[in-house]
């Protein structure tokens, strides 16, 4: 969603007010342009240089916002705990330019959490790279306003590597809410592995354009859509699983091209597969994986269970791709049938002419789930990569 230039001062400007350590003032680092390693303690403010936390335990007190051309360094085993919010929001945000090197381990993982364990509790990780954008005119963070987009698709914005977040989603109000990990215009020169989001509102991992590529990640019980995608990402997502019990949960992926003007260019056409979905079995939220405003995707390997709809194509742009063979499902199997909401074209019947499987009852977590799509068996519990460092 995008904002109004006074929306996103304002939106700053409670950032700044929301309390900064005692090294720290509004605009610097605060250490007379030298780096600064801290080992524990408070932290919040806005530095242009770098900033290491050494393993350990940190209180958020306020937003942490990372400048050109600093670096913020997170080791492994540090847990950064955001303080209650009150009337501010805290979050972590990384401008273009600026890197995050998060890189725990499967023994050390990296945890981002808050004092109150609830939803929307604090407003999450937020990532501004030069990669494309199809969106028409400036274009600024919906938390933090900094500016994002330009043509540099393998830009690198850092590492981030068994990292968990949780508790994330911090509404500003009913039309402005943070998402676990948001990355606008990142490149694929970052590197974005073992990533769990759990128990947030709003969206779990949000893409706004760019060409950032994942890789075993998952989102757990966020109370919008597990996944979203717009503005044209064409990245790749390679084991992902979306988890939902909780009623609130929507989609188990989102995914537009531009909802302003379909037709926008560059088009969102990412890769995703070995992809695992499972949805709520809600009526309200009925919606598995929503195809629509002009989006394309290529799709392999993936299972949807848990929703009425498990996939739905809307708007004529996408359906189109689907009918000419730009976008297309392969190895797919899902629990109930397809349905195109335009009436026309690309329906159920082509989707298992192209050998996927609709109306399917074989899914279970024991018997053929383990972090990735093994419909045709049990895969051996030395392949399961979520094991160890998540929640």
């Amino acid at each position: 969603m995008k904002t109004s230039k006074f929306f996103v001062a304002a939106v700053a400007a409670m950032g700044m007010v929301a309390g900064f350590s005692s090294c720290e003032k509004e605009g610097s680092d605060g250490n007379n342009g030298e780096a600064v390693v801290l080992e524990g303690g408070e932290i919040s403010g806005r530095y242009s240089n770098d900033l290491t936390l050494k393993k350990g335990e940190y209180t958020l007190t306020g937003s942490l916002q990372m400048e050109a051309p600093a670096t913020l360094t997170i080791e492994p085993g540090t847990t950064i705990t955001s303080a209650a919010a009150g009337s501010n929001i805290i979050y972590i945000l990384i401008e273009q330019g600026a890197k995050i090197i998060a890189e725990g381990t499967e023994s050390e993982p990296i945890t981002l959490t808050a004092e109150e364990k609830k939803a929307g509790a604090w407003g999450g990780l937020h990532i501004c790279g030069y990669a494309h954008t199809n969106a028409s005119g400036e274009t600024t963070s919906e938390i933090g306003g900094a500016l994002y987009g330009g043509s540099n698709d393998s830009d690198n914005s850092g590492v981030i590597k068994y990292v968990r977040i949780q508790y994330s989603g911090l509404a500003l109000d009913s039309e402005h809410e943070a998402n676990g990990l948001s990355l606008y215009g990142v490149g694929n020169g970052t590197e974005i592995s073992y990533v769990q989001v759990l128990d947030g509102s709003d969206d779990g991992i949000e893409f706004f354009g760019g060409s950032a590529d994942i890789d075993h990640c998952i989102v757990e019980n966020c109370t919008d859509d597990s996944f979203d995608w717009t503005e044209g990402w064409n990245g790749t997502a390679e084991y992902i699983v979306a988890y939902q019990s909780v009623d609130e949960c929507d989609c188990l992926m989102e995914c537009d091209n531009n909802g302003d003007n379909n037709d926008a260019t560059p088009v969102a056409h990412p890769t995703v597969r070995y992809a695992t979905f499972v949805g709520n079995n809600s009526a309200d939220n009925a919606i598995g994986l929503r195809f629509r405003e002009g989006t394309q995707v290529t799709l392999d390997y993936a299972l949807v269970t848990g929703k009425p709809k498990p996939i739905t194509l809307e708007t004529t742009q996408t359906v189109a791709s689907f009918d000419n063979g730009t976008s297309s499902i392969k190895n797919t199997y899902i629990s109930g049938e397809l349905v195109n909401e335009e009436g026309s074209g690309y329906a159920n019947a082509d989707f298992t002419e192209d050998g996927n499987t609709a109306n399917y009852t074989g899914f279970s977590f024991t018997d053929n789930y383990v972090g990735k799509v093994g419909q045709s068996g049990a895969v051996s519990a030395d392949d399961n990569w979520t094991a160890g460092w998540t929640l």
